[in-house]
């Protein structure tokens, strides 16, 4: 039996460069939590989302070695998608609970409480070159460094590492972008990875915004 694998890669650049993959099935309700987890860690996106209803919102998210009850790149990337397939949702609803989502500009955004996203040890370092050379973090460690680039201007440069999920280095990470906006209380443009682009809008209730231009790669059948 085999379900659909829609690939899409979230928080590219304006010019297409950068996105982090992600893998997503709409049609996911009786796939269990045990083979949900061989499927995230087979096919090695730093996320997979596993649909259980697609009105309703309601998902779960693994990655390649934990399920996580939140996480900015999959929900972004999971709204955009659904809205694509023609069921476009208000809300999502990961295990974390109800998360408004929405499109405007030409990104897809959600608004979540930062607090509910998993935490990161985070290191302000000198400049973006210090960024650029870190060396990454060790095994089981949850690592974001962060130096501004322009900090009138809000521009943010940014490496995640989280080996703690068995990921060695993310391309573009929205839970941490949520994280970071909650410590800088501001809005601020975030350059991730290769050329990643995430932005974060906090919000007065503590709660931040987060968004991005979500594009899709491909669309093929997996063996489930």
């Amino acid at each position: 039996m085999s379900r659909t694998l829609h690939v899409v890669t979230v928080f590219a650049s304006q010019d297409g460069q950068g996105g982090n993959p992600l893998g997503v099935f709409l049609n996911a309700a009786d796939i269990s939590h045990e083979r949900r987890q061989e499927i995230a860690a087979d096919l090695g996106f730093s996320e997979t989302v596993f649909v259980e209803d697609a009105a309703a919102g309601r998902l779960w998210i693994h990655t390649p070695a934990v399920e996580l009850p939140l996480a900015g790149h999959p929900l972004v990337g999971t709204s955009w998608l659904l809205a694509d397939q023609g069921i476009a949702v208000d809300v999502l609803r990961p295990p974390a609970g109800e998360v408004p989502t929405w499109s405007a500009e030409g990104r897809t955004w959600i608004r979540a409480n930062p607090e509910l996203a998993p935490e990161f040890d985070m290191h302000r370092l000198a400049g973006p070159a210090d960024v650029d050379a870190h060396p990454g973090a060790g095994p089981g460690e949850h690592l974001q460094v962060w130096a501004w680039e322009d900090e009138a201007a809000g521009r943010v440069r940014v490496r995640v590492f989280p080996t703690r999920m068995g990921i060695e280095e993310d391309e573009a990470t929205g839970a941490a972008a949520l994280r970071l906006g909650a410590l800088l209380n501001r809005p601020l443009v975030i350059r991730q990875g290769v050329g990643s682009e995430i932005v974060v809008s906090p919000r007065p209730d503590g709660t931040v915004e987060i968004g991005g231009r979500v594009r899709p790669v491909e669309t093929r059948e997996y063996p489930v």
